[in-house]
């Protein structure tokens, strides 16, 4: 079994979620850990998860871990903003020379345009917006990794330098709009200027303690003052999208992470906001917003096909 099948690895702000990954693209089966806060103990983490995998039939497959960040040629995380603390981290040679590591979001985005959401398309953008923003292209087929192995860091393209402070040290990131912290912070804000009245009781009466998903959970209900806020989410991240649709030019945009299993809720004003921003919207082929299929495992399902079939 073990020729036939690959370990796939996804390093996530909270948590690391391991797969095993058949020949025909099928999780056969899974682990996940917390995600430690230091590099030591990540690796450590990493090494017992590819342990218990290959006891669960990954034997002595290939083996490809994705990590959020700039990752180099050599498999070292460079620069983490959504992993403080670890920078410099060896992660490939700490590990094994054979292990393919890279970018988690654009391994994902890999899976997505293979055997998810954009199959048989070949040019694809994909937004994972979870904690932060992440993403990669698929441009004629072939993966975009840049001279260095850093491209698809979409999260961190200033769209307000006079915006809030990013974990990466500028201001105004995209992410700091259009990530799940962004929404729970324009929540917040609302909360306080008493425009978010049921989102704030969903939150337990403190505007502190107002998070994202209860913006989801209060504009699914049909509150049109959690609509507002969805609305204007959705306006920040549809801007960030027609930027990079305007640079790249793809038939797809797969919009995957947390976020999206808000589903139609987010989905549609982003639609409506994507096109009203888009460049010649009227007069070009229409770019299809859709959310991803492969949920939470798309990291880690890439991460398993680069390691079968390592990048030259």
């Amino acid at each position: 079994m073990a020729t036939d099948v690959t370990i796939g690895i996804d390093v996530g702000g909270t948590k690391c979620l391991g797969v095993v990954v058949g020949a025909d693209g099928a999780v056969v089966a899974e682990r996940r850990a917390p995600t430690p806060p230091t590099g030591d103990a990540l690796i450590a983490t990493l090494r017992d998860l590819i342990a218990g995998l290959r006891d669960l039939g990954g034997g002595g497959c290939a083996v490809g871990v994705g990590v959020p960040g700039l990752v180099d040629a050599s498999g070292t995380l460079r620069f983490a903003p959504n992993l403080p603390g670890i920078v410099e981290l060896p992660v490939r040679a700490a590990l094994d020379g054979r292990v393919v590591v890279g970018n988690d979001a654009t391994f994902a985005t890999w899976a997505e345009a293979t055997v998810g959401a954009a199959a048989g398309v070949t040019d694809v953008l994909m937004a994972t917006i979870g904690t932060g923003i992440g993403g990669g292209a698929v441009i004629g087929g072939r993966l975009v990794g840049g001279r260095h192995g850093f491209a698809g860091e979409f999260g961190h393209m200033v769209v307000d330098p006079a915006g809030p402070r990013c974990p990466c040290g500028h201001q105004g990131c995209w992410e700091r709009y259009a990530s799940g912290s962004g929404l729970g912070w324009m929540a917040r804000e609302a909360a306080h200027a008493g425009a978010a009245r049921r989102v704030l009781e969903l939150a337990g009466g403190d505007p502190e303690d107002v998070r994202g998903e209860h913006v989801t959970s209060a504009a699914a209900e049909g509150d049109d003052e959690a609509g507002a806020v969805m609305a204007r989410f959705a306006w920040w991240l549809a801007l960030g999208l027609a930027n990079l649709a305007t640079i790249l030019d793809p038939d797809v945009i797969v919009l995957g992470g947390g976020m999206v299993e808000a589903g139609e809720v987010l989905l549609r004003p982003a639609r409506a906001a994507f096109r009203e921003l888009l460049e010649g919207a009227d007069h070009r082929p229409p770019i299809r917003l859709v959310a991803a299929e492969l949920g939470e495992r798309a990291g880690a399902i890439g991460a398993a096909a680069m390691a079968r079939h390592p990048p030259a």
